[in-house]
């Protein structure tokens, strides 16, 4: 079921977790105090974030888990590539935990979404 509200309050959580994301990675190298410091750690994301957006897939069914795999995969993929042509350099073990905790944050509240739907649907259909 896809309604403009479902969408936006999809996009909304995924902004959401691409921030958080960005402030705890900040927050661990003791960089937390700067807005403009956040803004520009999460921006190389927050683009990938708005391509994976701009596609069909997402767009048709953005709280789904294959939408959530589009949506990890272009924030992590131009996130990784802007950042890396930005700061001229990638390390890979930022790399990996970028990955997992976007991973984590984007597909995770899908799961919690579906599970809240499953439950809800179960106690519906047994009353």
């Amino acid at each position: 079921m896809r309604t403009p509200r479902i969408a936006t309050l999809a996009l909304a959580a995924d902004a959401v977790a691409v921030v958080v994301f960005a402030a705890i990675g900040r927050a661990s190298h003791e960089e937390a105090g700067s807005l403009v410091g956040l803004a520009g750690t999460a921006a190389p994301f927050l683009a990938g974030l708005a391509a994976a957006w701009a596609t069909p897939l997402v767009r048709a069914q953005p709280a789904g888990f294959r939408a959530g795999a589009v949506v990890l995969a272009g924030t992590v993929g131009i996130g990784l590539l802007l950042r890396a042509a930005f700061l001229g350099r990638l390390p890979l073990s930022f790399a990996i935990v970028a990955t997992l905790s976007l991973a984590v944050f984007l597909l995770g509240w899908r799961g919690v979404s579906a599970l809240t739907a499953r439950l809800a649907h179960r106690r519906a259909s047994v009353r």
